[in-house]
């Protein structure tokens, strides 16, 4: 018979058990985003309501919610319309969403995206550094203390035809394009 298994050997165990289900779960603030995400879209008014389709959202390059967004809008509506999730590949697709949130994977492409999706009432989301400022409608930021709050940038709003609400609008950080950013 064997004696108990030495404490170090224990705690490898343990940890391959759990480090690969760590690995696949998106960080924490990835569902305090994916709720954002939901919350934005009942506080903004797009100039045309297309009640016969569903509201889509679109995951544009990797995904960092996992199964979070899918989980979080499950049997929710925006203005009266179920939601669809959308996994992207590519910025052409974004067009026929409502809200397209930008991953960080698309880092390198984002002017590109910004500018397809210019004047299109898509509303664009991201966590990306000074997204809002860059042309982005709606920035995430997560705070040193890892709060989430968001930057909205109007005028890139209004070129859409997109209405915030002025509940939203009071939450938010205001920014423009202009250099620096703030207003």
């Amino acid at each position: 018979m064997r004696g108990p298994v030495p404490w170090h050997w224990a705690a490898l165990l343990i940890a391959g058990l759990v480090v690969p289900s760590c690995i696949a779960a998106p960080a924490p603030e990835y569902g305090v985003k994916a709720a954002f995400l939901y919350k934005f879209a009942t506080y903004i008014r797009w100039p045309v309501s297309a009640p016969a389709r569903p509201f889509v959202i679109g995951v544009l390059g990797d995904d960092p919610f996992g199964s979070t967004l899918g989980e979080v809008v499950r049997g929710q509506t925006v203005q009266g319309r179920g939601i669809r999730i959308r996994a992207l590949t590519r910025k052409e697709e974004a067009v026929e969403c409502d809200l397209v949130f930008i991953s960080a994977s698309e880092q390198p492409n984002v002017k590109a995206i910004l500018a397809r999706l210019r004047s299109t009432a898509v509303l664009t989301v991201s966590d990306l550094d000074q997204f809002a400022e860059q042309g982005g409608m709606i920035g995430l930021v997560t705070t040193e203390e890892k709060h989430v709050r968001f930057d909205i940038n109007k005028a890139a709003l209004d070129r859409a035809g997109l209405r915030a609400s002025s509940q939203l609008l009071q939450l938010a950080r205001i920014v423009d394009e202009s250099p620096g950013g703030r207003r």
